[in-house]
């Protein structure tokens, strides 16, 4: 008699413990409800940055001659783009977690916290996934030959994911007690992208600049993404305790306030 592949893997995963059998449905209802409706599915995720980083490159490679780094604009734009893309994936998708979840919270095994440790882990690797083939295939096209500091550039991105957690579960609790931060958060979040050095570099903007600038957190993210695809750049004004002090100050904030209000939201 032949074992179906779906009845292999339920019984798989009935071995697993609770937590790991929780966050592991929840992840693939969260592929499925995602990425599952449209007809590109995960291609969605690899086409919008690559569409960005071309429009990037195209505009100012008509402007330019060469960029503030090295001598590839696509590689420039998407060492700035791509941590800046983990931060606001995961702030976003995280932000909603709860809402898209909301009928399972009524299960006694599914809490909020498996919500948002399934939504943060499925981005997290949907977006690694996705900056792997963008910065390989721009390397592979562009016949790139430079040295890369793989480590400098995960640990950038390990540093926007964790930002954009803390941001994502405090907006995920003010949204809920004030709707209309929802709308303010998104205002206030456009201006981001423009005052993060995705299209230049820190070093080259005017001292007084500079001052104001680097209480951005992703500054110093994006900064240290640069340092490891240009070993010419040494990033001097650096500081990434500094966006991971934010990303725990908001994650713990916004834990604490969750716990308060989650029945709350659940009955909402």
């Amino acid at each position: 008699m032949t074992t179906s592949p779906n009845f292999c893997l339920k019984r798989r995963l009935i071995r697993l413990p609770r937590f790991l059998r929780v966050i592991i449905a929840l992840m693939m209802r969260d592929m499925a409800t995602s990425y599952g409706r449209s007809s590109l599915g995960y291609l969605w995720a690899v086409l919008e940055p690559v569409g960005a980083i071309a429009v990037l490159s195209l505009a100012f490679g008509i402007a330019l001659n060469n960029p503030a780094l090295g001598e590839s604009f696509p590689l420039f734009y998407a060492s700035g783009y791509m941590p800046f893309m983990m931060y606001n994936t995961v702030q976003s998708q995280v932000a909603a977690a709860m809402r898209d979840n909301l009928q399972l919270l009524f299960y006694p095994r599914v809490t909020y916290m498996d919500a948002i440790f399934a939504r943060f882990t499925l981005t997290v690797m949907t977006q690694l996934l996705v900056a792997v083939i963008i910065f390989v295939g721009i390397i592979w096209l562009d016949g790139i030959n430079q040295r890369i500091s793989v480590p400098h550039v995960l640990i950038a991105l390990s540093v926007a994911a964790f930002l954009g957690l803390g941001m994502g579960v405090l907006n995920l609790i003010i949204i809920f007690l004030w709707p209309s931060w929802r709308h303010i958060w998104s205002i206030i979040n456009r201006p981001i992208f423009l005052i993060s050095c995705i299209f230049y570099i820190f070093d080259a903007l005017p001292v007084w600049v500079q001052s104001i600038l680097w209480f951005n957190p992703l500054i110093h993210i994006i900064g240290e993404a640069r340092v490891g695809f240009y070993t010419i750049y040494e990033g001097e004004y650096i500081v990434l305790a500094y966006p991971m002090l934010i990303g725990a100050v908001t994650l713990l904030l916004g834990l604490a306030l969750l716990r308060r209000h989650a029945q709350d939201l659940i009955n909402s």
